[in-house]
C-alpha cells in the first residue's frame, strides 16, 4: 500500500474519532461501538487501528485522556477532544467534504468523447 493510501485511511480514521469525542468523552470501546452504529455496520473501527490512532492523536495533544471506570465496572481510559483537537475536526471536516466533492466530480463526470 503506497503511503498516501496509510495516510488517506489514517485521516479518515482520525476524523471519524474527533467526530464521536466531539459529542463528548468516552473509552475506545465507546468510539469504536458510535462509529459501528451511526454507520449501521458499515464502519468497523478495529482495536489493532483505534488504539495507536488514540495514541498518535494524544501525542499530538488532539486528545487527552484519563482514567475512569465503565459501565461493565472495569478500569478504562477515556479521551476527550482539546481545543486543538477541536480546530482539527474542522480544518479535517472541511478537507474531507472537499475530498468527497472532488472524487463525486470524477465519478459521475460525463465520458468524453473520442
Amino acid at each position: 500500500m503506497a503511503d498516501k493510501d496509510i495516510d488517506l485511511i489514517q485521516g479518515t480514521l482520525n476524523v471519524l474519532i474527533l467526530k464521536t469525542l466531539s459529542q463528548g468523552p468516552m473509552n475506545g470501546y465507546g468510539i469504536a461501538r458510535f462509529v459501528r452504529e451511526a454507520t449501521a455496520g458499515d464502519i468497523e473501527v478495529e482495536e489493532g487501528a483505534l488504539y495507536p490512532a488514540l495514541h498518535r492523536m494524544e501525542h499530538r495533544e488532539w486528545v487527552a485522556a484519563e482514567w475512569g471506570v465503565s459501565e461493565n465496572n472495569r478500569r478504562a481510559k477515556y479521551y476527550r477532544l482539546t481545543p486543538l483537537g477541536r480546530r482539527m475536526l474542522r480544518a479535517r471536516t472541511e478537507s474531507w467534504e472537499r475530498l468527497v466533492d472532488a472524487v463525486g466530480k470524477v465519478l459521475y463526470a460525463e465520458p468524453r468523447r473520442a
